[in-house]
C-alpha cells in the first residue's frame, strides 16, 4: 500500500494490475478507508471494469467488513465470469451468511455459468459457518454425482469442517479415515479445534497424534482440552512437551485502522503511547461488562495459577486491547472493525457481544476463520463458529 501511494504521488497512473494488487493488499489488511479511497481513485480515472478487477473489489469490501457494499457493487457489474460469483459466494461464507450463498450459487447456475471446484470450496465453507449440514452433505455428494468434479483436499476440509463444528466428530472422524486424499494437517486441526469446543479429551489426543509438524495452536488446543477438564497437570505436560521440542507459541495480534494508520496490539501490550488511556477504557469497559452479566470463562487459561490471575490474563486479550483503543479515539457509537491474525478466544467473544450493547455500538471483528458482527447483546454468527 505504500508503494502504491508513492506511485500515486509521484504522478504516474496506476493501470490495472495496480489496482488489483493494491485492493488484494487491503483485503488481506482489512484496510477499508484505504480500499476505499483506491476505490473512490478508479471512479475518478474512469478505469475500465473488467472480472479481475470487479473480483477484487468486491473481495476488498467483503474481506474489510461491508458485506452489504460488496453485494451492492456485486449487483451493479458484469456478472459473466464465474470468478465474480466465486468471490461474492466466498465473501457471504466469512459471513456466515450460507442461505445468501446458497441462493447466490443457484443464482448463478441460472444464468448459465458452471460451477467449478473454488465454487464448492466457497458454497461448502459457508454451510460450514452457517451450521448447513444437510445443505453441505446434498452439494458434496453433487459434485461428483452431477458436477463431475473430484473432490480435493479443500472440499474433504470444508465437510470435516461443517460436521466438526456442528458437533458430529465421530462421523468427521469417519470421513477423515475413509477420504480418497491423504489427510493434511488443515482437516485434522479442525477436527481437533471442535474436540476442545465439546471437550472430547479422548478423540483430541488421537487427532492431534496424526499432525505430522505440529505447531503452537495445536497444543494450545490440547492444552486447553484438559484444562476444560481440570486436568491441569495433563495441560502443563503439554506446555512442557512444546517447549522441549523448541516450538514457540505463535503469538495473537489484533489490528484497527483509524483514518489510514493501523494500530496494532499484542495481548498483554503496553507498548503503544495511549497505553494507560487505552487501560483505563479496558478495565472500565470490563466493570461494566461484567455488571450486564459477563462472566470471564476462566477456565480457557491453561496455567494452574489463582483466579485472580487468570481473569487478568483474559482481560488483556489484544482484540480487547484493540477494541478499547478505538473506544479511546472515536466518537460515540462510531462503528469499530477488528482483525486478528487468529481465531478469537470464546471469552473474548461473549465480552464483545456484551461490550456492543453496554455501548450502543457495532463492533465487527475478522479473525482467522470469519467475520463477527457484534449488535446489541448479540454476534451474527449466533454463537455457531
Amino acid at each position: 500500500m505504500n508503494i502504491f501511494s508513492k506511485l500515486v504521488n509521484s504522478g504516474l497512473v496506476p493501470d490495472g494490475f495496480s489496482f488489483s494488487s493494491v485492493l488484494s493488499a487491503c483485503a488481506q489488511a482489512g484496510a477499508r478507508c484505504y480500499g476505499m479511497w483506491v476505490h473512490q481513485l478508479m471512479a475518478e480515472l474512469g478505469l475500465e471494469m473488467n472480472h479481475i478487477l470487479s473480483s477484487s473489489l468486491v473481495d476488498m469490501y467483503a474481506k474489510c467488513g461491508r458485506i452489504d457494499v460488496a453485494i451492492g457493487i456485486f449487483m451493479t457489474i458484469k456478472r459473466n465470469h464465474v470468478s465474480v460469483w466465486n468471490t461474492m459466494i466466498g465473501g457471504l461464507a466469512a459471513h456466515g451468511l450460507g442461505s445468501d450463498a446458497v441462493m447466490f450459487f443457484r443464482e448463478m447456475e441460472s444464468e448459465g455459468l458452471v460451477p467449478d471446484g473454488v465454487t464448492f470450496v466457497a458454497l461448502l465453507t459457508a454451510c460450514s459457518h452457517s451450521g448447513m449440514v444437510e445443505e453441505a452433505r446434498q452439494y458434496f455428494e453433487a459434485m461428483t454425482t452431477k458436477y463431475s468434479i473430484t473432490p480435493r483436499i479443500e472440499h474433504y476440509g470444508a465437510m470435516v469442517d461443517t460436521l466438526s463444528r456442528a458437533g458430529l466428530l465421530d462421523e468427521a472422524y469417519d470421513l477423515v479415515k475413509t477420504m480418497n486424499v491423504k489427510p493434511d494437517a488443515v482437516i485434522w486441526r479442525a477436527l481437533l479445534s471442535a474436540c476442545c469446543r465439546y471437550r472430547q479429551t479422548k478423540l483430541g489426543e488421537i487427532t492431534v497424534k496424526e499432525i505430522a509438524f505440529q505447531g503452537s495452536g495445536d497444543y494450545t488446543l490440547l492444552s486447553n482440552i484438559y484444562s476444560s477438564a481440570n486436568r491441569w497437570e495433563d495441560s502443563e505436560e503439554v506446555w512442557k512437551e512444546r517447549k522441549k521440542k523448541g516450538i514457540r507459541k505463535s503469538k495473537g495480534l489484533s489490528w484497527v485502522e483509524l483514518g489510514r494508520s493501523t494500530h496494532e496490539f499484542k495481548a498483554g501490550d503496553r507498548s503503544h503511547p495511549d497505553t494507560d488511556g487505552i487501560y483505563k477504557v479496558l478495565h472500565r469497559l470490563s466493570n461494566k461488562a461484567k455488571s450486564e452479566g459477563y462472566i470471564p470463562l476462566t477456565e480457557l487459561v491453561s496455567k494452574d495459577v489463582s483466579e485472580e490471575e487468570r481473569e487478568e490474563n483474559l482481560t488483556v486479550h489484544s482484540e480487547k486491547l484493540a477494541v478499547a483503543y478505538s473506544i479511546l479515539k472515536t466518537m460515540p457509537r462510531t462503528e469499530i472493525m477488528v482483525s486478528k491474525n487468529l481465531q478469537t478466544c470464546s471469552d473474548c467473544h461473549e465480552w464483545m457481544k456484551i461490550v456492543s450493547k453496554v455501548l450502543c455500538r457495532v463492533i465487527i471483528m475478522r479473525d482467522r476463520v470469519r467475520f463477527h458482527r457484534f449488535e446489541g447483546g448479540c454476534c451474527s454468527c449466533k454463537d455457531y463458529w
